[in-house]
Protein backbone atom coordinates (compact mmCIF):
# COMPACT_ATOMS: atom_id res chain seq x y z
CA UNK A 1 0.00 0.00 0.00
CA UNK A 2 1.11 3.05 -0.59
CA UNK A 3 0.76 6.24 2.09
CA UNK A 4 0.49 9.24 1.08
CA UNK A 5 1.44 12.71 3.52
CA UNK A 6 -0.40 15.95 3.19
CA UNK A 7 1.29 18.99 2.52
CA UNK A 8 -1.50 21.28 2.72
CA UNK A 9 -2.54 23.23 5.85
CA UNK A 10 -4.72 21.06 7.77
CA UNK A 11 -8.49 22.99 8.24
CA UNK A 12 -10.93 22.74 11.51
CA UNK A 13 -13.73 20.30 10.84
CA UNK A 14 -16.50 21.01 8.47
CA UNK A 15 -19.83 20.59 9.07
CA UNK A 16 -19.86 16.86 7.73
CA UNK A 17 -21.17 13.48 9.27
CA UNK A 18 -19.18 11.24 7.33
CA UNK A 19 -19.97 7.31 6.64
CA UNK A 20 -17.38 5.06 5.71
CA UNK A 21 -16.69 1.56 5.53
CA UNK A 22 -16.80 -1.70 3.63
CA UNK A 23 -18.97 -2.75 0.50
CA UNK A 24 -22.14 -4.09 2.63
CA UNK A 25 -21.64 -2.36 5.79
CA UNK A 26 -24.97 -0.42 5.40
CA UNK A 27 -23.18 2.72 4.62
CA UNK A 28 -26.15 3.78 2.24
CA UNK A 29 -28.97 2.81 4.98
CA UNK A 30 -27.55 4.95 7.45
CA UNK A 31 -26.69 7.81 5.77
CA UNK A 32 -30.47 7.83 4.52
CA UNK A 33 -32.21 7.27 7.97
CA UNK A 34 -29.65 9.78 9.28
CA UNK A 35 -30.73 12.93 6.90
CA UNK A 36 -34.48 11.53 8.04
CA UNK A 37 -34.08 12.17 11.65
CA UNK A 38 -31.67 15.61 11.25
CA UNK A 39 -33.85 17.66 8.17
CA UNK A 40 -36.51 17.56 11.23
CA UNK A 41 -33.76 19.72 13.71
CA UNK A 42 -31.29 21.83 10.91
CA UNK A 43 -31.13 21.87 7.27
CA UNK A 44 -29.42 18.31 6.19
CA UNK A 45 -28.22 17.07 2.90
CA UNK A 46 -27.30 13.99 1.67
CA UNK A 47 -23.97 13.75 -0.87
CA UNK A 48 -22.51 10.59 -2.01
CA UNK A 49 -18.52 11.23 -2.09
CA UNK A 50 -17.63 8.19 -4.46
CA UNK A 51 -15.85 8.47 -7.86
CA UNK A 52 -19.13 8.24 -9.46
CA UNK A 53 -17.53 6.32 -12.55
CA UNK A 54 -20.69 5.47 -14.16
CA UNK A 55 -21.51 9.11 -14.32
CA UNK A 56 -17.86 9.72 -15.90
CA UNK A 57 -18.38 6.78 -18.60
CA UNK A 58 -21.64 7.92 -19.61
CA UNK A 59 -20.35 11.51 -20.28
CA UNK A 60 -17.48 9.98 -22.52
CA UNK A 61 -20.08 7.83 -24.72
CA UNK A 62 -21.67 10.84 -25.69
CA UNK A 63 -18.44 12.65 -26.68
CA UNK A 64 -17.96 12.72 -30.74
CA UNK A 65 -15.58 9.90 -32.08
CA UNK A 66 -15.80 7.82 -28.82
CA UNK A 67 -19.08 6.72 -28.49
CA UNK A 68 -20.74 4.15 -25.68
CA UNK A 69 -18.74 0.95 -26.21
CA UNK A 70 -15.32 3.11 -26.14
CA UNK A 71 -16.28 5.15 -23.01
CA UNK A 72 -17.61 1.91 -21.09
CA UNK A 73 -14.13 0.14 -22.03
CA UNK A 74 -12.39 3.02 -20.59
CA UNK A 75 -14.02 3.42 -17.32
CA UNK A 76 -13.68 -0.29 -16.90
CA UNK A 77 -9.66 -0.24 -17.94
CA UNK A 78 -9.43 2.97 -14.88
CA UNK A 79 -11.11 0.05 -12.36
CA UNK A 80 -8.77 -2.89 -13.46
CA UNK A 81 -5.73 -1.35 -12.75
CA UNK A 82 -6.23 -1.82 -8.96
CA UNK A 83 -5.55 -5.47 -10.32
CA UNK A 84 -2.18 -4.45 -12.13
CA UNK A 85 -0.28 -1.48 -9.72
CA UNK A 86 3.12 -2.40 -11.16
CA UNK A 87 1.95 -1.60 -14.43
CA UNK A 88 1.46 2.29 -15.38
CA UNK A 89 -2.11 2.97 -17.16
CA UNK A 90 -2.27 4.00 -21.06
CA UNK A 91 -2.93 7.52 -21.43
CA UNK A 92 -6.65 7.51 -22.31
CA UNK A 93 -6.64 5.27 -19.15
CA UNK A 94 -5.01 7.62 -16.87
CA UNK A 95 -6.94 10.47 -17.96
CA UNK A 96 -10.26 8.82 -17.06
CA UNK A 97 -9.06 7.81 -13.18
CA UNK A 98 -8.00 11.61 -13.27
CA UNK A 99 -11.27 12.69 -14.48
CA UNK A 100 -13.11 10.68 -11.82
CA UNK A 101 -11.10 11.88 -9.20
CA UNK A 102 -11.72 15.50 -10.36
CA UNK A 103 -15.52 14.97 -10.52
CA UNK A 104 -14.89 13.75 -6.92
CA UNK A 105 -13.28 16.98 -5.92
CA UNK A 106 -16.40 18.76 -7.60
CA UNK A 107 -18.56 17.17 -5.20
CA UNK A 108 -16.38 17.96 -2.76
CA UNK A 109 -16.38 21.60 -3.61
CA UNK A 110 -19.89 21.74 -3.50
CA UNK A 111 -20.02 20.13 0.05
CA UNK A 112 -17.71 22.87 1.41
CA UNK A 113 -19.45 25.58 -0.07
CA UNK A 114 -22.92 23.85 1.59
CA UNK A 115 -21.09 23.87 5.10
CA UNK A 116 -20.28 27.68 4.28
CA UNK A 117 -24.00 28.30 4.47
CA UNK A 118 -24.98 26.35 7.30
CA UNK A 119 -26.09 23.28 6.02
CA UNK A 120 -25.04 20.46 7.86
CA UNK A 121 -23.97 17.32 5.20
CA UNK A 122 -23.71 13.67 5.32
CA UNK A 123 -21.76 11.65 3.23
CA UNK A 124 -21.62 8.79 1.97
CA UNK A 125 -17.75 7.85 1.64
CA UNK A 126 -15.06 10.26 2.60
CA UNK A 127 -12.37 10.89 0.50
CA UNK A 128 -8.45 10.33 2.34
CA UNK A 129 -4.97 10.55 1.71
CA UNK A 130 -3.14 7.81 3.37
CA UNK A 131 -3.39 4.73 1.35
CA UNK A 132 -3.71 4.64 -2.38
CA UNK A 133 -6.67 3.13 -4.25
CA UNK A 134 -10.34 4.51 -5.18
CA UNK A 135 -11.33 1.19 -3.36
CA UNK A 136 -10.34 2.95 -0.37
CA UNK A 137 -11.40 6.36 -1.52
CA UNK A 138 -7.73 7.43 -2.18
CA UNK A 139 -5.68 8.39 -5.17
CA UNK A 140 -6.24 6.02 -8.22
CA UNK A 141 -3.13 6.58 -10.27
CA UNK A 142 -0.63 6.26 -6.94
CA UNK A 143 -1.49 2.83 -7.19
CA UNK A 144 0.80 2.66 -10.26
CA UNK A 145 4.54 3.42 -11.16
CA UNK A 146 6.05 4.70 -14.27
CA UNK A 147 4.54 5.93 -17.33
CA UNK A 148 4.80 9.00 -19.61
CA UNK A 149 5.36 12.44 -18.34
CA UNK A 150 2.10 13.59 -18.82
CA UNK A 151 0.53 10.45 -17.02
CA UNK A 152 3.34 11.21 -13.85
CA UNK A 153 1.94 14.34 -14.04
CA UNK A 154 -1.80 13.48 -13.63
CA UNK A 155 -0.53 11.02 -11.02
CA UNK A 156 0.91 14.35 -9.33
CA UNK A 157 -2.08 16.35 -9.88
CA UNK A 158 -4.59 13.63 -8.50
CA UNK A 159 -2.72 12.88 -4.95
CA UNK A 160 -2.59 16.58 -4.44
CA UNK A 161 -6.37 16.91 -5.12
CA UNK A 162 -6.50 14.17 -2.50
CA UNK A 163 -4.44 15.87 -0.02
CA UNK A 164 -6.37 19.31 -0.32
CA UNK A 165 -9.52 17.36 0.21
CA UNK A 166 -7.99 15.43 3.32
CA UNK A 167 -7.15 18.94 4.99
CA UNK A 168 -10.91 19.44 5.70
CA UNK A 169 -11.72 17.12 8.41
CA UNK A 170 -15.65 15.52 8.96
CA UNK A 171 -17.06 16.55 12.29
CA UNK A 172 -17.41 13.11 12.65
CA UNK A 173 -16.65 9.88 10.79
CA UNK A 174 -18.75 7.02 11.82
CA UNK A 175 -16.88 3.89 10.38
CA UNK A 176 -19.23 0.51 10.12
CA UNK A 177 -17.00 -2.07 11.01
CA UNK A 178 -17.66 -5.73 9.42
CA UNK A 179 -16.41 -8.88 8.35
CA UNK A 180 -15.75 -9.63 4.65
CA UNK A 181 -17.96 -12.66 5.10
CA UNK A 182 -20.51 -10.58 6.07
CA UNK A 183 -19.90 -8.05 3.84
CA UNK A 184 -20.22 -10.87 1.30
CA UNK A 185 -24.04 -11.90 2.23
CA UNK A 186 -25.57 -8.73 1.67
CA UNK A 187 -23.09 -8.17 -1.74
CA UNK A 188 -22.60 -11.65 -3.50
CA UNK A 189 -21.92 -9.63 -6.77
CA UNK A 190 -18.60 -8.22 -4.87
CA UNK A 191 -15.71 -10.15 -4.86
CA UNK A 192 -14.84 -11.95 -1.60
CA UNK A 193 -11.24 -10.57 -2.34
CA UNK A 194 -11.62 -7.10 -2.46
CA UNK A 195 -13.98 -7.60 0.56
CA UNK A 196 -11.23 -8.76 2.45
CA UNK A 197 -8.72 -6.28 1.16
CA UNK A 198 -11.31 -3.58 2.10
CA UNK A 199 -11.89 -4.50 5.57
CA UNK A 200 -8.52 -4.89 6.27
CA UNK A 201 -7.53 -1.87 5.24
CA UNK A 202 -10.65 1.22 5.98
CA UNK A 203 -10.30 0.44 10.11
CA UNK A 204 -6.92 1.44 10.16
CA UNK A 205 -7.54 4.87 8.32
CA UNK A 206 -7.16 8.27 10.42
CA UNK A 207 -9.13 10.53 7.64
CA UNK A 208 -5.98 13.14 8.56
CA UNK A 209 -6.95 13.04 12.45
CA UNK A 210 -10.98 13.17 12.01
CA UNK A 211 -13.32 11.98 14.94
CA UNK A 212 -13.94 8.80 14.68
CA UNK A 213 -16.85 6.81 15.79
CA UNK A 214 -16.64 2.98 15.31
CA UNK A 215 -20.10 1.08 15.15
CA UNK A 216 -20.22 -2.66 14.81
CA UNK A 217 -22.09 -2.75 11.15
CA UNK A 218 -23.38 -6.10 12.39
CA UNK A 219 -25.83 -4.98 14.66
CA UNK A 220 -29.81 -4.08 14.11
CA UNK A 221 -30.11 -0.99 11.36
CA UNK A 222 -32.06 0.38 14.23
CA UNK A 223 -29.44 -0.05 16.88
CA UNK A 224 -26.47 1.36 14.69
CA UNK A 225 -29.05 4.62 13.52
CA UNK A 226 -29.70 5.31 17.32
CA UNK A 227 -25.54 4.73 18.54
CA UNK A 228 -25.13 7.49 15.24
CA UNK A 229 -27.59 9.78 16.71
CA UNK A 230 -26.29 9.94 19.71
CA UNK A 231 -22.67 9.95 18.87
CA UNK A 232 -23.79 13.25 16.30
CA UNK A 233 -25.54 14.81 18.84
CA UNK A 234 -22.67 14.82 21.13
CA UNK A 235 -20.45 16.32 18.43
CA UNK A 236 -22.74 18.95 17.01
CA UNK A 237 -23.56 20.26 20.71
CA UNK A 238 -20.16 20.92 21.77
CA UNK A 239 -19.16 22.35 18.16
CA UNK A 240 -19.53 26.18 16.71
CA UNK A 241 -20.30 26.92 13.22
CA UNK A 242 -16.91 27.58 11.30
CA UNK A 243 -15.80 29.63 9.01
CA UNK A 244 -14.70 27.41 5.47
CA UNK A 245 -12.11 29.06 3.82
CA UNK A 246 -11.12 27.91 0.37
CA UNK A 247 -7.53 26.94 -0.46
CA UNK A 248 -7.39 25.67 -4.04
CA UNK A 249 -5.46 22.60 -4.84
Amino acid sequence: MNRQTSSFFNHAPVRVIAIAGCDGSGKSTLAASLVNHLSSLEPTELLYLGQSSGRIGEWMSCLPLIGAPFGRCLVAKAQRVHQRPSLPPGGGTALVIYLLSCWRAIKFRRMLSRCKKGCLLITDRYPQAEVAGFRFDGPQLAKTAGGSGWIRALRRREIKLYQWMASYPPLLLIRLDIDAETAHLRKPDHPLAVLREKTAVIPHLTFNGAKIFDVNGREPAESILNKSLSAIRACLASSHPQSVDYVEE
